[in-house]
């Protein structure tokens, strides 16, 4: 077989850490798609729809560093931007590869199926623009080189590529790549780190000093250094909803989530109240500060961001984050820096006793992490699910992914699929409300198929528990169709062989399901857990209501 521009594109992915391609079949991708299937590195994973195959790449690249979704023309992905946006707006490298018709069907400008009719071809480039970083139409003269320059960017800047490619482009002969892409993220200047050090000695000396953490030290390979860190100066940190589980959270100097005037009042004192506060990649959003409640004095801020530090608005870059923790531990220890007062989270309490009276949310969401394994990956919709998490201590090592800036429901099963397949010795964990599990139960069927046996969780509470937490507790809009959640699993593959379908209505069945889940790893587990409609977890409430006046005052 010749070597060509389609196989060009598939080493790259291979090499970048992609060994798994998302997606749906299209006429014009069949013929990349059979290069796929005969890539000896690479696995095809059909998905139920182009969004969900999105959202499955999205969590597939927050383990992996990068992904790739492969959809056809015009109705394939556009079916995705959607899951596109919320990987633009999250930072997360994921690489739309969509099949086109061939470069001469374009130039004639025909009605062509999959089109507007009305021979212009650049439509959907033109709306990718919007939430892809960088683009490329693929042509036969230039296709390596762009496709090298989207895939670069994209990973440099964590935030998705777009690459149409026409049928005739992925079958030109090419020359393989003949060296690594370089995507080298930690681009510092020597004489910046010096000034850097020096401003951030002055500044740490003899100060009381806590630290902010949030998603975006992950997004820059950072973590390893952040958790140096916050380990050898001992320093109280907190995070953010966004960064929740990057780090420790069963250190002693772990001071909680931050969540603005939400907070836990341990974990406000501690970010606010700090002389210095060392802010690692935090990008607050009006979901993570309920609604830009938090008060934290910019003069007082070492700030490590994508493009540099600042120290009390003083700009330091280039200056990669990575660079700077190093830094900064040194000039802590030489500026004699100490750790600012904490005495203890007011969330370490006792877990709830176990009963035969109805399930509450309170009892549901502080014994879940109970029950987590110490390598887990939970993914939690954005409802009742993520904010009943949020102030539970995860076990070391576990991993926690949500979308709280994007906040599409039906993000976690697609996404639980494609986070477990880029963690395989990880076992996945999944928390949705049953109002979003039904935008993309499909997936299951993949899930199923894929063998990945996760854990889910499906909160029945008959309806948009968030959404009532907001405004119209009773409104006919919060109300979803009852679905027979016993039966769903069966309808999308399930069996006595690979499976095991379980209902929780009070603690003790809970308690018991999650024994069973930690005892069958080599079976899907499907857990059904009821609650009342009316019932929340009390942040959610808290939450609700804030954005409840802010529209109210809008």
């Amino acid at each position: 077989m010749t070597y060509n521009v389609g196989n060009y594109l598939l080493d790259r992915l291979v090499e970048l850490g992609a060994t798994e391609i998302f997606g749906v079949p299209g006429d014009f991708n069949l013929h990349f798609l059979d290069d796929v299937l005969a890539h000896e590195n690479l696995e095809w994973v059909g998905n139920a729809n182009e969004l969900n195959a999105g959202y499955a790449a999205d969590g597939y690249a927050r383990v992996r560093g990068i992904a790739a979704i492969c959809t056809t023309y015009g109705v394939g992905e556009l079916s995705a931007i959607n899951a596109t946006a919320g990987s633009y707006a999250e930072n997360v490298p994921v690489i739309h590869i969509v099949g086109a018709p061939g470069t001469s069907s374009q130039q004639q400008h025909g009605r062509m199926h999959h089109t507007l009719g009305d021979g212009d071809f650049m439509h959907f480039v033109r709306m990718a623009r919007e939430v892809n970083y960088s683009v490329a139409v693929l042509d036969r003269a230039t296709a390596t080189n762009d496709i090298d320059r989207v895939l670069r960017e994209a990973v440099l800047h964590r935030k998705p590529g777009y690459l149409m490619l026409p049928v005739d482009v992925a079958r030109t002969p090419a020359t393989a790549p003949s060296a690594p892409l370089d995507v080298t993220t930690r681009l510092s200047a020597q004489d910046v780190e010096e000034d850097f050090r020096v401003a951030a000695t002055e500044f740490l000396k003899g100060k009381k000093t806590a630290v902010l953490a949030d998603i975006m030290t992950e997004r820059l390979d950072a973590v390893e250094e952040l958790n140096d860190f916050v380990t050898s100066t001992n320093f109280p940190f907190a995070s953010i909803l966004w960064g929740k589980a990057m780090l420790d959270e069963t250190l002693p100097n772990y001071a909680g989530i931050y969540i603005g005037a939400l907070s836990e009042e341990s974990t406000r004192k501690v970010v606010e109240e700090a002389e210095v506060l060392i802010s690692s990649g935090v990008e607050f959003t009006d979901t993570t500060s309920a609604h830009y409640s938090h008060q934290i004095d910019p003069a007082r801020v070492i700030d490590l961001g994508a493009r540099g530090a600042t120290i009390a608005g003083k700009v330091f870059a280039p200056l990669a984050m990575a660079d700077a923790l190093r830094i900064l531990k040194d000039a802590a220890a030489e500026a004699g820096a100490v750790a600012m007062d904490f005495a203890g989270s007011e969330n370490d309490t006792q877990l709830p006793e176990v009963s035969d009276s109805p399930l509450k949310q309170d009892e549901l969401w502080a014994l879940l992490p109970a029950h987590l394994d110490a390598h887990n990956t939970v993914v939690a919709d954005m409802g009742t699910s993520f904010f009943g998490m949020a102030n539970q201590k995860f076990p070391e090592d576990s991993r926690f992914i949500g979308m709280p800036l994007w906040g599409s429901i039906g993000y976690s099963i697609p996404a639980l699929l494609g986070a477990a397949m880029a963690d395989r010795d990880s076992r996945g964990v999944l928390l949705v409300g049953d109002g979003s599990a039904q935008l993309t139960i499909q997936e299951l069927g993949t899930i199923i198929r894929e063998g990945i046996n996760p854990v889910m969780f499906v909160i029945n509470n008959d309806g948009y528990t968030i959404e009532r937490s907001i405004h119209g507790p009773e409104a006919k809009y919060n109300d979803i169709t009852a679905y027979n959640w016993q039966q769903i699993p069966v309808g999308f593959g399930a069996t006595e062989k690979n499976s095991v379908i379980l209902r929780a209505t009070t603690s003790r069945e809970l308690v018991d399901a999650c024994k069973v889940a930690g005892e069958t790893r080599d079976k899907l587990v499907f857990i059904e857990v009821v609650t009342d409609k009316d019932d929340m977890p009390q942040l959610l409430r808290d939450f609700g209501a804030h954005v409840e006046k802010m529209h109210k005052s809008a």
